[in-house]
C-alpha cells in the first residue's frame, strides 16, 4: 500500500455550523453542503493543499456507513496540525479561530524543539495544532 491521505473526514454534530466555521470564518473554500438528497449522504469538501481534501460529514451518516455505532470521540485521539512559515503567523491563526468561536485549549508558547505553537478546538471539539516549526516549513 502507497502511503497516500486524499481525505480527511471529521466527523461533525452540526454540518451547517460546521461549513460556517471552516468556510466563512476561516476562509476555506468550499462549494457548501453537497449530497443532500441521499440518505446520509449531506457532506462538504474543503479543498487543501497538494490535492487533499477536509470532509464534513455527520457523525450520524458517518456511524451509519462504516457500521459502527455512534459514540463522542476524544478530542486527544488525533490532533491535525496547521504549521505556518512565522511565529508572528501562529499568533494571527490563533486570533482569527479564536474570534471564529473556536476554544483555544493552550495558547501559542515556545516548543521543545525550538518551536511555537499553540492549540484550539473547533467547534465540534477536534482538535489542531498550530506550529511554526523552523525544521518543517509549509511550501510557499
Amino acid at each position: 500500500m502507497k502511503p497516500r491521505i486524499t481525505l480527511i473526514t471529521l466527523a461533525v454534530e452540526d454540518l451547517e455550523r460546521g461549513v460556517r466555521f471552516y468556510r466563512d470564518a476561516l476562509g476555506w473554500p468550499t462549494d457548501g453542503i453537497v449530497g443532500r438528497e441521499f440518505e446520509h449522504g449531506a457532506v462538504a469538501f474543503f479543498d487543501l493543499d497538494q490535492g487533499l481534501r477536509l470532509a464534513l460529514w455527520l457523525r450520524a451518516s458517518l456511524a451509519h456507513d462504516s457500521g459502527l455505532p455512534a459514540a463522542p470521540g476524544s478530542a486527544t485521539q488525533f490532533c491535525l496540525a496547521h504549521n505556518v512559515r512565522s511565529r508572528e503567523e501562529v499568533d494571527a491563526v490563533m486570533a482569527q479561530v479564536r474570534s471564529a468561536g473556536a476554544t483555544v485549549t493552550k495558547e501559542p508558547h515556545d516548543t521543545f524543539y525550538g518551536g511555537y505553537a499553540g492549540y484550539f478546538q473547533d467547534p465540534d471539539g477536534h482538535l489542531w495544532e498550530v506550529a511554526w516549526n523552523p525544521q518543517m516549513l509549509p511550501a510557499e
